[in-house]
């Protein structure tokens, strides 16, 4: 009897895990409605499939909606990059229409290619870190394409009228650009503002530590995005303010932080009241009066602080001639950001390769076993691989069946009793702008309605109206690809990352050691801020870990004990990282003798051994370094939080 409890009791945690897992995919989240986004994605659908109407060819304009896809990619990218980006989507997506049409008639030929073009498309929006929808809609395209009437010769002018679509969304996409030109930099550095003035109020605090990471975080974003919107050709007096902006902000952040470690000097209210007063400046258009005088009696550091907050209110208000800060900007190439993600060992670049392996041989399963419309199988197959862990793989599965078969009775309703041309197009934007209002809610509700939208396009452009075989055939394929997807997912990456994670940590605190060797030597005012491959290389490593990191955490069955204890040793890899990172911007770095360098690698290379080996270091002294005491530091905070994690067993 006590064996049979024993058998129950250790099998449970395992059905909590899945009965939870399975429970979090139908929950609804409280995400704010993109209303803007959604009616603009809604309209960059449904007006190619119009215009095509209009001209009398509804099947052309169908196609050419397919290009409408390109307006799904965008995000709150600046104009500069989203203009970029969105060019390259609707020629990717009617490259993807050309292949299809030309590779239709060969069955092999078509899934390998599918695999290929998802594999590619993955690791390119891996690499670059762009948020969206990833491969899903170019795999999509090239379904779509498969399953036309088969005519080679066809194939310019199907991708022809893509691009023409994705032109039209190319469009719509810039047009807020005559309005506000950097209305996505000017929203992230004021972000930064407000997390600093969060984080100057926390200082003394319980939530210091989630204070300081939200504005380390807010001002990486706000780099990334100001990094994205440069132009060397088209360089703007606003942004030259948002750049300074940024900068002053981080120069702000960095010396609150020295002002901290003095546990004797408190810092005045005013001062995260007088930076609230100036986040609430940044963008607007009328000059917020609200402003904090310093109190009359502070500390030097104190009074300091507030004069770099009295500088960056002179940034933003007064006219550009008088500021004579330069801005030195710094952008990696993309060669050096592929070469990093191209690696054996990265996340990145393995997760591509079982994402193409897999589509494939999901497409050569469709097409071997003879489904009607075969390339709906590997097309939910790829939907399901979309999800950025193993268990938002189950819950994007678990989320299409349930939407789809909706969505599927939607379709079917539509399909057999709309019979007007107009009204489709209509129906065709309303789905597409609840699809867009819903996915930031929940995938399945999303589901219920990209489905008819896609099913409607599809079927047209097939010229294919049996729509009562339609629904059972589409519920068999879409159940058969989302596990394969599901399975695959489970079988080739489960435990991949969790497995990954020493060697990445060992990786990135080597990077690290490195970086700091290079910024304190004798040689540090020769080293560039922008060709530095020490610090290519620490910012590859760093971003390689906190992808295998995030993605470890959703793994099945992970080692719950394991990861949390990891979280500090992330947390302090990520702290330091940002403080090496901006010890680079200022030329005044003291040079540290070779004794004491030589003493910091030692530290560096046994965190790393300890780390790779899941062991825990012996403390070593750290030297002093002059004006970067923030630095010492946070190497102590990272030694401790390597003991901790050491005592955990993996």
């Amino acid at each position: 009897m006590s064996k049979n409890k024993q058998r129950v009791s250790s099998k449970s945690p395992k059905l909590d895990a899945i009965h939870t897992t399975f429970k979090q995919a139908f929950e609804i989240k409280k995400n704010p409605f993109p209303w803007i986004k959604a009616l603009s994605a809604g309209i960059a659908a449904a007006l190619p499939v119009f215009i095509g109407l209009l001209l009398g060819n509804f099947e052309y304009g169908l196609l050419a909606g397919i290009g409408g896809f390109s307006y799904l990619y965008v995000f709150n990218q600046p104009y500069e990059q989203r203009a970029k980006k969105i060019f390259f989507v609707m020629w990717g997506l009617s490259l993807s229409v050309v292949l299809g049409t030309l590779l239709a008639p060969y069955q092999l030929g078509t899934a390998i290619v599918m695999g290929i073009i998802g594999a590619c498309v993955f690791f390119i929006f891996g690499a670059l870190n762009i948020t969206g929808p990833s491969a899903i809609f170019f795999v999509l395209s090239f379904a779509l394409a498969t399953g036309m009437p088969i005519d080679q010769s066809l194939a310019p002018l199907r991708g022809g009228l893509v691009l023409l679509g994705g032109a039209l969304s190319w469009i719509i996409c810039m047009l807020g650009w005559f309005f506000n030109p950097h209305g996505p930099e000017t929203n992230a550095v004021k972000k930064v503002y407000s997390e600093l003035a969060v984080f100057f109020d926390s200082i003394g605090t319980e939530k210091f530590n989630a204070a300081r990471h939200s504005t380390v975080l807010a001002m990486k974003q706000a780099e990334n995005t100001l990094l994205a919107g440069y132009s060397a050709k088209r360089s703007t007096d606003i942004f030259k303010r948002l750049f300074l902006l940024n900068e002053h902000a981080n120069t702000m952040f960095l010396r609150a932080l020295e002002i901290s470690l003095n546990k004797k000097i408190v810092l005045p209210p005013e001062l995260g009241k007088s930076v609230h007063a100036l986040a609430d400046s940044i963008g607007s258009k009328t000059k917020n009066k609200s402003r904090i005088l310093q109190p009359e009696q502070v500390d030097k550091e104190v009074e300091d602080l507030f004069i770099k907050i009295y500088n960056a209110d002179a940034v933003m208000n007064e006219p550009v001639k008088k500021i004579h800060k330069k801005v030195l900007i710094s952008k990696h190439s993309l060669r050096t950001i592929f070469l990093g993600a191209f690696d054996k060992n990265s996340i990145v670049f393995l997760s591509s390769v079982r994402y193409g392996a897999i589509l494939t041989i999901a497409a050569i399963i469709a097409y071997s076993a003879g489904f009607n419309r075969s390339y709906w199988v590997p097309l939910s197959c790829a939907a399901v691989m979309s999800g950025a862990t193993i268990i938002a793989t189950f819950h994007r599965a678990v989320q299409r069946t349930f939407g789809t078969i909706i969505g599927l009775l939607l379709a079917s309703l539509i399909l057999a009793s709309v019979h007007n041309e107009f009204i489709i197009v209509i129906i065709i934007l309303c789905l597409t702008f609840i699809t867009e209002l819903f996915i930031v809610r929940n995938y399945g509700l999303a589901a219920m309605f990209f489905t008819p939208s896609a099913l409607i396009m599809a079927e047209y452009s097939a010229q294919s109206y049996d729509f009562g075989f339609l629904a059972t055939a589409r519920i068999t394929d879409i159940v058969v690809g989302s596990f394969i997807g599901l399975a695959g997912s489970l079988l080739v990456g489960s435990r991949s990352a969790s497995s990954l994670l020493s060697h990445f940590i060992a990786k990135t605190i080597r990077s690290q050691g490195q970086f700091l060797l290079m910024a304190f030597s004798e040689n540090n005012s020769t080293l560039s801020f922008d060709e530095s491959s020490e610090r290519s290389k620490m910012q590859t490593n760093m971003v390689n870990l906190l992808t295998v990191y995030n993605t470890a955490l959703g793994e099945i069955f992970k080692n719950k004990d394991r990861l949390e204890s990891l979280w500090p040793v992330i947390f302090s890899i990520e702290q330091l990282g940002y403080y090496l990172n901006a010890s680079l911007k200022y030329s005044d770095r003291p040079v540290l003798s070779e004794k004491e360098l030589a003493q910091l690698l030692y530290v560096f290379e046994t965190m790393a051994i300890a780390a790779d080996k899941d062991q825990s270091p012996t403390n070593k002294t750290v030297p002093e370094i002059e004006g970067y005491s923030k630095i010492r530091n946070e190497i102590l905070d990272l030694q401790e939080a390597l003991q901790f994690r050491g005592g955990i067993s993996s």
